[in-house]
């Protein structure tokens, strides 16, 4: 039990995180910026009474430090899902998933270009894999017309989530250490509502007010608020401790799967066999050029200590 605890955390976890896919494409008749909101004052009501004490007691620590908090807030916070909700209005669930799990590989490629880390070859080569394999699921296997092919809207808007996410995560490698979990989990998600509030109401302006529907909106904005952004939130971090990023990263990478499955039950997408090999082909990119790095590190001190 000891050793199935920690997938099972993972698996929850990744479950949630598609469900987050899937609940933002039934209800993407609401406009982006207007779920993304939704979806943080949710967790914020829920973050208040759990990290209002640790937010307050390090508030001196989060003053000092205003910068990286904020470049965490608008990263990994803000705009991140928003990105996710304005693609959804556009692609499917299937692109948006696969595109999703590129995440990893962009962030050692940033991690390269920012933090002078150096990549092995066979990190070279998963990077060029999993991008491979991600253009061959946008294009549906057409990698040769690329001059005439019309792109996809929602894929490019794509492109937003997974750059933001990686500054997110080598953000979080670099200050979250800073800060209390909660603490700072409450205080980003304040921030993103403040930034987030102005660019509602433009969007509203451009749009219209939306038709907010109590029962299949509610729905949605709740499980969006609860479950990917505080349950999943807890069974990843758990996770990780107990068995390290490196074999949380594998699980991850059955996002794809889980949101091409939803999406064939609950909302009629269709399943293309390009988009099956394509995810294999990301997933597979993405295992050369993560797990790599992480062996390279823990093997370090192994070597440190034998000297």
């Amino acid at each position: 039990m000891i050793t199935i605890y920690p997938y099972v955390l993972m698996l929850i976890a990744v479950l949630l995180y598609a469900g987050n896919i899937l609940v933002g494409k039934a209800i993407n008749d609401l406009p982006p910026v207007t779920i993304a909101f939704s979806r943080l004052l949710i967790a914020f009501i829920i973050l208040l009474p759990i990290g209002a004490k640790a937010a307050w007691r390090h508030r001196h620590s989060f003053i000092k430090h205003r910068k990286p908090v904020l470049i965490l807030s608008l990263t990994g916070i803000a705009f991140f899902n928003t990105f996710i909700y304005a693609s959804l209005q556009f692609t499917s669930t299937t692109n948006v998933a696969v595109l999703e799990t590129v995440i990893p590989v962009v962030t050692v490629v940033l991690s390269a270009l920012l933090l002078k880390e150096r990549l092995k070859r066979i990190q070279w080569a998963g990077i060029v894999i999993s991008f491979a394999g991600a253009v061959w699921v946008v294009m549906d296997g057409r990698l040769f017309a690329l001059a005439g092919f019309n792109w996809n809207a929602g894929d490019l808007i794509m492109t937003g989530a997974i750059l933001t996410w990686a500054v997110y995560s080598i953000a979080v490698k670099r200050y979250m250490h800073l800060f209390p979990p909660f603490g700072a989990l409450l205080v980003m998600t304040g921030l993103s509502l403040a930034v987030l509030f102005p660019l509602m109401i433009g969007e509203w302006f451009i749009t219209g007010l939306p038709a907010f529907d109590a029962g299949s909106h509610a729905a949605g904005i709740l499980y969006l608020g609860i479950f990917p952004s505080f349950v999943a939130l807890i069974c990843y971090n758990r996770a990780v401790d107990l068995i390290g990023p490196s074999r949380a990263s594998v699980c991850l990478n059955l996002l794809p799967v889980f949101t091409m499955v939803g999406a064939w039950l609950l909302l009629n997408e269709t399943i293309t066999l390009m988009q099956v090999a394509g995810t294999v082909t990301v997933i597979a990119g993405v295992m050369l050029t993560t797990q790599v790095r992480f062996r390279r590190k823990t093997a370090a001190p192994a070597r440190k200590k034998a000297l």
